[in-house]
Protein backbone atom coordinates (compact mmCIF):
# COMPACT_ATOMS: atom_id res chain seq x y z
CA UNK A 1 0.00 0.00 0.00
CA UNK A 2 1.24 3.53 -0.75
CA UNK A 3 -0.84 6.24 -0.91
CA UNK A 4 0.70 10.56 -0.64
CA UNK A 5 -0.84 12.40 1.45
CA UNK A 6 -0.46 16.35 2.33
CA UNK A 7 0.34 15.57 6.16
CA UNK A 8 0.63 12.55 8.52
CA UNK A 9 -0.06 12.67 12.29
CA UNK A 10 0.75 10.21 14.21
CA UNK A 11 -1.00 9.66 17.35
CA UNK A 12 -4.83 9.67 18.30
CA UNK A 13 -4.95 11.72 21.37
CA UNK A 14 -5.75 15.14 22.25
CA UNK A 15 -2.89 16.54 20.34
CA UNK A 16 -2.98 14.48 17.50
CA UNK A 17 -6.43 15.27 16.84
CA UNK A 18 -6.21 18.75 17.38
CA UNK A 19 -2.94 19.31 14.72
CA UNK A 20 -5.25 16.96 12.39
CA UNK A 21 -8.46 19.10 12.55
CA UNK A 22 -6.37 22.45 12.02
CA UNK A 23 -4.62 21.03 9.29
CA UNK A 24 -8.25 19.95 7.59
CA UNK A 25 -9.50 23.29 8.50
CA UNK A 26 -6.74 24.96 6.57
CA UNK A 27 -7.88 22.62 3.21
CA UNK A 28 -5.23 19.84 3.76
CA UNK A 29 -5.21 16.23 2.70
CA UNK A 30 -4.47 14.92 5.94
CA UNK A 31 -3.99 11.15 7.64
CA UNK A 32 -3.78 10.23 11.29
CA UNK A 33 -2.54 6.92 12.77
CA UNK A 34 -3.08 5.14 16.02
CA UNK A 35 -1.63 2.44 17.26
CA UNK A 36 -4.64 1.31 19.18
CA UNK A 37 -7.76 2.96 19.91
CA UNK A 38 -8.38 6.47 19.63
CA UNK A 39 -7.89 8.61 23.09
CA UNK A 40 -7.27 5.43 24.63
CA UNK A 41 -4.16 6.34 26.31
CA UNK A 42 -3.61 9.53 28.26
CA UNK A 43 -6.14 11.62 26.92
CA UNK A 44 -8.89 9.47 27.81
CA UNK A 45 -7.87 8.95 31.34
CA UNK A 46 -7.31 12.95 32.05
CA UNK A 47 -9.59 14.28 34.55
CA UNK A 48 -9.91 17.56 31.97
CA UNK A 49 -8.89 20.55 33.95
CA UNK A 50 -7.79 24.05 32.37
CA UNK A 51 -5.70 25.13 35.14
CA UNK A 52 -3.24 27.45 33.71
CA UNK A 53 -2.72 29.56 36.39
CA UNK A 54 -3.42 26.76 39.31
CA UNK A 55 -0.64 24.40 37.56
CA UNK A 56 1.39 27.22 36.72
CA UNK A 57 2.61 30.28 38.78
CA UNK A 58 3.18 32.90 35.86
CA UNK A 59 6.91 32.99 35.86
CA UNK A 60 7.65 30.39 33.26
CA UNK A 61 7.56 30.70 29.21
CA UNK A 62 5.11 27.89 29.55
CA UNK A 63 2.56 30.38 31.24
CA UNK A 64 1.73 32.75 28.33
CA UNK A 65 0.65 29.40 26.13
CA UNK A 66 -1.52 27.99 28.71
CA UNK A 67 -3.48 30.90 29.17
CA UNK A 68 -3.93 32.32 25.35
CA UNK A 69 -4.69 28.17 24.83
CA UNK A 70 -7.27 28.25 27.82
CA UNK A 71 -8.60 31.24 25.66
CA UNK A 72 -9.80 29.50 23.03
CA UNK A 73 -12.07 26.76 24.67
CA UNK A 74 -14.99 29.25 24.52
CA UNK A 75 -15.39 29.22 20.91
CA UNK A 76 -13.53 26.15 20.46
CA UNK A 77 -16.59 24.44 22.22
CA UNK A 78 -19.37 25.84 20.21
CA UNK A 79 -16.80 24.77 16.81
CA UNK A 80 -16.57 21.11 17.70
CA UNK A 81 -20.10 20.91 18.68
CA UNK A 82 -21.39 22.44 15.36
CA UNK A 83 -18.87 20.12 13.56
CA UNK A 84 -19.05 16.87 15.23
CA UNK A 85 -22.48 16.91 17.53
CA UNK A 86 -19.71 16.64 20.86
CA UNK A 87 -20.22 18.64 23.86
CA UNK A 88 -16.85 18.71 25.65
CA UNK A 89 -18.83 19.79 28.32
CA UNK A 90 -17.18 23.14 29.02
CA UNK A 91 -17.60 24.87 32.79
CA UNK A 92 -16.04 27.81 33.59
CA UNK A 93 -16.70 27.53 37.20
CA UNK A 94 -13.68 28.86 38.57
CA UNK A 95 -10.75 26.40 40.62
CA UNK A 96 -9.82 26.60 44.43
CA UNK A 97 -5.70 25.63 44.57
CA UNK A 98 -6.28 25.01 48.50
CA UNK A 99 -3.59 25.67 51.29
CA UNK A 100 -3.11 22.74 53.83
CA UNK A 101 -0.55 24.65 55.74
CA UNK A 102 0.93 28.24 56.13
CA UNK A 103 3.76 27.19 54.00
CA UNK A 104 1.36 26.73 50.93
CA UNK A 105 -0.61 30.39 52.27
CA UNK A 106 2.25 31.90 51.44
CA UNK A 107 3.50 30.54 48.44
CA UNK A 108 -0.24 31.11 47.04
CA UNK A 109 -0.09 34.77 47.85
CA UNK A 110 2.79 35.33 46.18
CA UNK A 111 1.32 33.32 42.79
CA UNK A 112 -1.63 35.66 43.26
CA UNK A 113 0.46 38.73 42.97
CA UNK A 114 2.88 37.82 40.27
CA UNK A 115 -0.40 36.68 38.16
CA UNK A 116 -2.10 39.76 39.04
CA UNK A 117 1.23 42.01 37.82
CA UNK A 118 0.33 39.87 34.01
CA UNK A 119 -3.57 40.87 34.37
CA UNK A 120 -4.73 37.51 35.62
CA UNK A 121 -7.93 37.49 37.90
CA UNK A 122 -6.59 35.66 41.02
CA UNK A 123 -8.08 36.30 44.70
CA UNK A 124 -7.22 34.55 47.86
CA UNK A 125 -9.88 33.67 50.38
CA UNK A 126 -9.66 32.93 54.09
CA UNK A 127 -10.47 29.35 55.36
CA UNK A 128 -14.01 30.68 56.47
CA UNK A 129 -14.39 32.05 52.76
CA UNK A 130 -13.57 29.02 51.27
CA UNK A 131 -15.95 27.15 53.40
CA UNK A 132 -18.89 29.77 52.43
CA UNK A 133 -18.04 28.87 49.00
CA UNK A 134 -17.92 24.99 49.37
CA UNK A 135 -19.02 23.93 52.61
CA UNK A 136 -18.21 20.56 52.33
CA UNK A 137 -14.53 21.05 52.54
CA UNK A 138 -12.93 20.31 55.93
CA UNK A 139 -10.96 22.95 58.60
CA UNK A 140 -7.91 21.75 57.35
CA UNK A 141 -8.54 23.95 54.60
CA UNK A 142 -6.47 27.23 55.95
CA UNK A 143 -7.20 28.89 52.77
CA UNK A 144 -7.36 28.78 49.30
CA UNK A 145 -6.18 30.99 45.79
CA UNK A 146 -9.44 31.65 43.67
CA UNK A 147 -9.36 31.47 40.12
CA UNK A 148 -12.01 32.39 38.01
CA UNK A 149 -10.59 32.00 34.54
CA UNK A 150 -9.70 28.04 35.00
CA UNK A 151 -12.34 25.55 34.24
CA UNK A 152 -12.55 22.34 32.73
CA UNK A 153 -13.86 19.62 30.12
CA UNK A 154 -14.81 16.31 29.26
CA UNK A 155 -11.71 15.16 28.17
CA UNK A 156 -12.34 12.23 26.05
CA UNK A 157 -14.83 14.53 24.96
CA UNK A 158 -12.52 16.75 23.82
CA UNK A 159 -10.40 14.66 22.32
CA UNK A 160 -12.85 12.86 20.61
CA UNK A 161 -14.60 16.05 19.51
CA UNK A 162 -11.02 17.03 17.51
CA UNK A 163 -10.85 13.53 16.19
CA UNK A 164 -14.48 13.38 14.76
CA UNK A 165 -14.50 17.29 13.09
CA UNK A 166 -10.96 16.55 11.80
CA UNK A 167 -12.97 13.47 10.08
CA UNK A 168 -15.60 15.55 9.15
CA UNK A 169 -13.21 17.69 7.20
CA UNK A 170 -11.75 15.05 5.17
CA UNK A 171 -9.09 13.61 7.61
CA UNK A 172 -8.27 9.76 6.89
CA UNK A 173 -8.19 8.18 10.50
CA UNK A 174 -6.93 4.95 10.89
CA UNK A 175 -6.83 3.04 14.15
CA UNK A 176 -4.71 -0.17 15.15
CA UNK A 177 -1.83 1.08 12.49
CA UNK A 178 1.29 1.39 14.55
CA UNK A 179 4.52 3.53 12.52
CA UNK A 180 7.80 1.05 12.60
CA UNK A 181 9.28 4.09 11.04
CA UNK A 182 10.20 7.48 9.85
CA UNK A 183 11.41 7.37 6.22
CA UNK A 184 14.08 9.97 5.16
CA UNK A 185 15.88 10.56 2.38
CA UNK A 186 18.50 13.31 1.25
CA UNK A 187 17.43 14.74 4.89
CA UNK A 188 13.73 14.88 4.23
CA UNK A 189 11.21 13.00 5.59
CA UNK A 190 9.52 10.71 2.72
CA UNK A 191 6.37 9.75 4.67
CA UNK A 192 6.01 6.24 7.26
CA UNK A 193 6.39 2.68 7.46
CA UNK A 194 3.95 0.87 9.40
CA UNK A 195 2.11 -2.40 9.92
CA UNK A 196 -0.56 -1.74 7.47
CA UNK A 197 2.34 -0.64 4.26
CA UNK A 198 3.63 2.54 3.83
CA UNK A 199 1.83 6.28 3.17
CA UNK A 200 4.04 8.70 1.59
CA UNK A 201 4.17 12.41 2.91
CA UNK A 202 6.69 15.12 3.08
CA UNK A 203 4.98 16.08 6.49
CA UNK A 204 4.47 13.90 9.11
CA UNK A 205 4.03 15.03 12.84
CA UNK A 206 4.43 13.08 15.81
CA UNK A 207 2.31 13.68 18.45
CA UNK A 208 2.26 10.31 20.02
CA UNK A 209 2.55 11.30 23.82
CA UNK A 210 4.84 8.98 25.93
CA UNK A 211 4.97 7.01 23.00
CA UNK A 212 6.65 9.50 20.83
CA UNK A 213 10.57 9.27 21.96
CA UNK A 214 10.88 5.70 20.86
CA UNK A 215 10.27 7.24 16.88
CA UNK A 216 12.37 10.25 17.36
CA UNK A 217 15.30 7.91 18.60
CA UNK A 218 15.31 6.24 15.72
CA UNK A 219 16.36 9.68 13.86
CA UNK A 220 19.15 10.04 16.09
CA UNK A 221 17.89 12.75 17.95
CA UNK A 222 16.73 11.68 21.85
CA UNK A 223 14.26 13.85 23.53
CA UNK A 224 14.89 14.13 27.37
CA UNK A 225 11.46 12.60 28.33
CA UNK A 226 9.99 10.10 30.15
CA UNK A 227 6.48 8.64 31.24
CA UNK A 228 4.78 8.93 34.07
CA UNK A 229 1.73 7.04 35.87
CA UNK A 230 -0.91 8.46 37.24
CA UNK A 231 -3.74 6.51 38.69
CA UNK A 232 -7.26 8.26 39.48
CA UNK A 233 -10.72 7.24 40.67
CA UNK A 234 -14.30 8.51 40.45
CA UNK A 235 -16.71 8.54 42.85
CA UNK A 236 -20.71 9.54 42.74
CA UNK A 237 -22.90 11.60 45.15
CA UNK A 238 -26.85 11.78 45.32
CA UNK A 239 -26.62 15.59 44.63
CA UNK A 240 -24.02 17.66 43.27
CA UNK A 241 -21.77 18.83 46.42
CA UNK A 242 -19.00 20.83 44.49
CA UNK A 243 -18.79 23.52 42.42
CA UNK A 244 -15.82 24.61 42.05
CA UNK A 245 -12.86 22.33 41.62
CA UNK A 246 -10.52 21.64 44.08
CA UNK A 247 -7.03 21.64 43.45
CA UNK A 248 -3.95 20.79 46.05
CA UNK A 249 -0.80 20.00 46.34
CA UNK A 250 -0.84 15.96 45.31
CA UNK A 251 -5.09 15.64 44.73
CA UNK A 252 -8.05 17.24 43.24
CA UNK A 253 -11.74 17.02 43.44
CA UNK A 254 -13.13 17.18 40.01
CA UNK A 255 -16.90 17.88 39.73
CA UNK A 256 -18.34 16.42 36.73
CA UNK A 257 -22.42 16.10 35.60
CA UNK A 258 -24.75 13.78 37.58
CA UNK A 259 -23.25 14.15 40.51
CA UNK A 260 -19.29 12.29 39.61
CA UNK A 261 -16.39 13.32 41.03
CA UNK A 262 -12.97 12.52 39.82
CA UNK A 263 -9.85 12.10 42.04
CA UNK A 264 -6.76 12.47 41.13
CA UNK A 265 -3.83 11.79 40.59
CA UNK A 266 -1.21 10.10 41.68
CA UNK A 267 2.76 10.35 40.46
CA UNK A 268 4.79 7.65 39.60
CA UNK A 269 7.87 8.58 37.47
CA UNK A 270 9.43 6.03 34.75
CA UNK A 271 6.88 3.49 34.14
CA UNK A 272 4.45 2.40 31.35
CA UNK A 273 2.76 0.39 33.49
CA UNK A 274 -0.91 0.97 33.65
CA UNK A 275 -2.40 -1.20 36.40
CA UNK A 276 -4.32 0.44 39.56
CA UNK A 277 -2.47 -0.41 42.74
CA UNK A 278 -4.15 -0.74 46.18
CA UNK A 279 -1.28 1.99 47.19
CA UNK A 280 -1.96 4.42 44.82
CA UNK A 281 -6.00 4.88 45.16
CA UNK A 282 -6.19 3.99 48.76
CA UNK A 283 -3.48 7.35 49.05
CA UNK A 284 -5.45 9.33 46.83
CA UNK A 285 -8.60 8.27 49.52
CA UNK A 286 -7.07 9.77 52.13
CA UNK A 287 -5.82 13.22 50.55
CA UNK A 288 -9.12 13.68 49.51
CA UNK A 289 -11.06 12.24 52.71
CA UNK A 290 -8.47 15.41 54.63
CA UNK A 291 -10.03 18.06 52.14
CA UNK A 292 -14.15 16.96 52.03
CA UNK A 293 -14.27 14.36 54.40
CA UNK A 294 -18.44 13.73 53.29
CA UNK A 295 -16.81 11.90 50.10
CA UNK A 296 -16.44 8.63 52.36
CA UNK A 297 -20.24 8.50 51.99
CA UNK A 298 -19.88 8.97 47.84
CA UNK A 299 -20.43 5.71 45.71
CA UNK A 300 -17.62 3.94 44.28
CA UNK A 301 -17.50 3.92 40.36
CA UNK A 302 -14.13 3.12 39.11
CA UNK A 303 -10.45 3.55 39.10
CA UNK A 304 -7.93 3.75 36.59
CA UNK A 305 -4.99 4.68 35.21
CA UNK A 306 -2.93 7.02 32.72
CA UNK A 307 0.83 7.42 31.37
CA UNK A 308 1.83 11.20 30.38
CA UNK A 309 4.87 12.53 28.80
CA UNK A 310 7.43 14.45 30.97
CA UNK A 311 10.25 16.42 30.17
CA UNK A 312 13.66 17.45 32.31
CA UNK A 313 12.50 20.66 32.09
CA UNK A 314 9.03 20.28 32.37
CA UNK A 315 8.40 22.29 28.77
CA UNK A 316 6.63 20.59 25.93
CA UNK A 317 8.45 19.78 22.58
CA UNK A 318 7.13 21.70 20.06
CA UNK A 319 8.26 22.02 16.12
CA UNK A 320 10.41 20.78 13.97
CA UNK A 321 12.89 17.96 13.60
CA UNK A 322 16.32 20.53 13.59
CA UNK A 323 18.44 18.14 11.07
CA UNK A 324 15.06 16.35 9.08
CA UNK A 325 12.83 18.80 6.82
CA UNK A 326 9.34 18.44 7.68
CA UNK A 327 9.37 16.17 10.80
CA UNK A 328 7.63 17.70 13.62
CA UNK A 329 6.71 16.61 16.84
CA UNK A 330 4.20 17.44 19.61
CA UNK A 331 4.71 15.85 22.78
CA UNK A 332 5.74 16.30 26.52
CA UNK A 333 2.46 17.87 27.54
CA UNK A 334 2.74 15.92 31.00
CA UNK A 335 -0.39 16.91 32.85
CA UNK A 336 -1.42 19.99 30.54
CA UNK A 337 -1.90 18.28 27.55
CA UNK A 338 -5.98 18.93 27.86
CA UNK A 339 -5.44 22.62 28.43
CA UNK A 340 -2.66 22.85 25.25
CA UNK A 341 -4.49 20.96 22.84
CA UNK A 342 -5.89 24.01 21.03
CA UNK A 343 -2.79 25.89 20.76
CA UNK A 344 -0.87 23.22 20.09
CA UNK A 345 -3.07 21.96 17.42
CA UNK A 346 -2.97 25.78 16.00
CA UNK A 347 1.00 26.21 16.25
CA UNK A 348 1.84 22.90 14.70
CA UNK A 349 -0.43 23.47 11.93
CA UNK A 350 1.56 26.86 11.55
CA UNK A 351 4.27 24.98 11.16
CA UNK A 352 3.48 22.28 8.11
CA UNK A 353 2.21 25.38 6.12
CA UNK A 354 5.66 27.14 6.92
CA UNK A 355 3.91 30.05 8.62
CA UNK A 356 5.35 32.19 11.69
CA UNK A 357 3.12 31.04 14.32
CA UNK A 358 1.54 33.16 16.40
CA UNK A 359 3.46 32.52 19.85
CA UNK A 360 7.64 32.27 19.90
CA UNK A 361 8.09 28.59 20.15
CA UNK A 362 12.15 28.74 20.69
CA UNK A 363 11.82 27.76 24.68
CA UNK A 364 9.95 24.81 23.08
CA UNK A 365 12.25 23.57 20.16
CA UNK A 366 13.24 20.16 20.08
CA UNK A 367 17.48 20.50 20.31
CA UNK A 368 17.04 22.79 23.62
CA UNK A 369 19.88 21.92 26.16
CA UNK A 370 17.98 20.63 29.22
CA UNK A 371 19.46 18.93 32.40
CA UNK A 372 19.49 15.14 33.06
CA UNK A 373 16.24 13.35 33.31
CA UNK A 374 14.84 13.63 36.84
Amino acid sequence: MSDRYGAIVVGGGVNGGAIAYNLAKRGAKVLLLEKGRLASQSSGAAAGMLAAQAELDGEGTIFQLARKSRAMFTKLADEIKDTSGINIELKNKGMLKVALNEQEQQEYKRVISIQQQHGEQADWLTGEEVRRKEPVLSDAVTGAMHIEQDGQVEAPQLALGFLKSAAARGVVIKEFVEVHNIQISDGKVMGVVTNEGHFMSEKVVVAGGAWSNKLLSETGLQLATYPVKGECFSVVTQCPMLSSTIFSHGCYLVPKQGGRIIVGATVKPRTFNQTVTIEGISLLMEKAKKLMPSIVEAEWEQAWAGTRPQTADGLPYLGEHPEYKGLFFATGHYRNGILLAPITGEVIADLVEGKTPSVNLAPFRLDRLVTELA
